[in-house]
């Protein structure tokens, strides 16, 4: 099996110009989770507009089970992707915004912290 080291028992890595490098949230992870499946990707394009969708919709939609669906909307859902509401038996999904935006902030900081831009870097092309 191999080894699943968390951040807590990893050392905070130090930049050369001496900056501590705070690791990603678990949220964060979590977040970046969600969106490196290209069936996530896809099931979250559905609910572009702020529209509200079921579970049978979604699966209906996709061509998949609503099994499958299902364990994908959790995991968009434990990534602050996508919010849900109960509506009788039903319950609605839909994209938590201001969930995004936080972890969008926090991986844009994040960035910056460990990957600055360079002043003189240039692509070659």
């Amino acid at each position: 099996m191999p080894d699943q080291a968390t951040s807590s028992s990893l050392p905070e890595p130090e930049l050369s110009c001496g900056a501590v490098v705070e690791p990603p949230s678990e949220k964060l992870r979590e977040f970046l989770k969600g969106l490196a499946s290209e069936q996530r990707q896809q099931m979250l394009e559905l609910f572009a507009g702020g529209v509200e969708l079921t579970v049978g919709t979604v699966a209906e939609r996709l061509g998949v089970g609503q099994s499958n669906a299902s364990q994908q909307l959790a995991v968009l859902r434990r990534g602050g992707l996508l919010t849900s509401r109960k509506d009788g038996k039903q319950v609605r999904y839909r994209v938590d915004t201001h969930s995004v935006e936080r972890s969008l902030t926090e991986l844009q900081a994040y960035l910056r912290t460990c990957c600055p831009p360079q002043e003189d870097s240039t692509v070659d092309g």
